[in-house]
């Protein structure tokens, strides 16, 4: 059993709307990871928006080891961006049937589509058929708990020419609630006889090892815990299967890392969204430190990157904490 273009460690970043974008991507693939995947675009307003150069180039097409992920309800236009992405350079297309959110789902996309799989399947083997590269499939364990057709359906995707599968081991409707259940992915696993990688839940080796003997799974994928830790799928390789470790920065490192990041993120985006898309990333820097909430709030409010930069130096340092007081 292979996993598509041979990815290795099988310790893969999830994708994640307005988190997982080109700066986040680069950083975490830095630190080493076997697979990144591209924020969801959806495969209608990707056709009919004439996607400029940034938008482009926030897929990473090209890039080795990154797959981008379309969605949405039509065979017409999935297959159209499908094509389109292929043609510029995509490594694997990877299919979005596990987004819970209700603007995706009262749309008939994401995992909405697992309550119509004969149609989901119409929508899969056109996207197969269209391109010559790799297709995957991301879905969840079912609708809700009286429709948990994931082994079905995943059956039907291997049929259709699907080459990987990641199940989130929750339902639509839990949302991001409860528990992951990594032992209801064995379901899927024990049906198919292409690579299944876990997701949901998993934010250290310790929860990657729990996911992978209860799913049975050949791979884990990250989501929600990498937030702040760019480094964690490289450390979760090392761990589980004695790839190089990575240097975790620490100090005055951790510090110059989280300004590089800042400094892509204006430079991808510009001053003006960048400034508001970098927040959310430097409160999650500023969580894994431990920044006292007045410095917290000095970097969060900043007006421009130049402010931002003095007052996130000192948020970053605990040495400077309350210095200002």
């Amino acid at each position: 059993m292979t996993f598509p273009l041979d990815l290795t460690p099988p310790v893969f970043l999830a994708p994640m709307a307005g988190i997982t974008d080109l700066p986040y991507r680069t950083l975490v693939a830095q630190f080493g990871a076997g697979l990144v995947v591209s924020e969801m675009i959806a495969s209608g307003e990707w056709i009919t928006s004439r996607p400029g150069t940034r938008e482009k180039a926030e897929l990473g097409l090209g890039v080795e080891g990154t797959s981008v992920q379309i969605a949405g309800r039509e065979a017409a236009p999935m297959v159209e961006a499908a094509k389109m992405i292929a043609a510029q350079g995509a490594r694997i297309i990877d299919i979005n049937m596990g987004c819970p959110a209700k603007k995706v789902t009262q749309g008939a996309s994401g995992s909405a589509l697992m309550k119509t799989p004969d149609h989901a399947l119409r929508l899969i083997e056109a996207v197969v058929a269209a391109v010559d590269i790799p297709v995957t499939l991301k879905t969840r364990l079912g609708w809700d708990d009286d429709m948990l057709n994931a082994p079905q359906i995943a059956q039907r995707a291997e049929a259709a020419g699907i080459k990987m599968i990641t199940i989130h081991g929750r339902t639509r409707c839990q949302f991001y609630k409860g528990s992951a259940d990594w032992a209801a992915i064995r379901g899927v696993v024990d049906v198919v006889d292409i690579p299944v990688v876990a997701n949901g839940d998993i934010v250290d080796a310790t929860t990657a090892r729990q996911a992978l003997a209860q799913s049975g799974a050949q791979g884990v994928m990250i989501g929600r815990g990498i937030q702040g830790r760019p480094w964690l799928l490289a450390q979760i390789a090392h761990e589980l299967y004695g790839t190089a470790a990575p240097t975790i920065p620490q100090g005055d490192g951790f510090t110059d890392m989280v300004l590089g990041h800042y400094d892509a993120i204006l430079g991808f985006y510009g001053t003006k969204l960048g400034l508001r898309t970098a927040r959310k990333h430097l409160g999650w820097y500023m969580d894994h430190v431990g920044t006292p909430s007045a410095e917290r709030r000095a970097v969060l409010t900043a007006r421009s990157p130049e402010e931002t930069m003095i007052v996130l130096r000192a948020a970053l340092d605990p040495s400077m904490w309350g210095a200002a007081a």
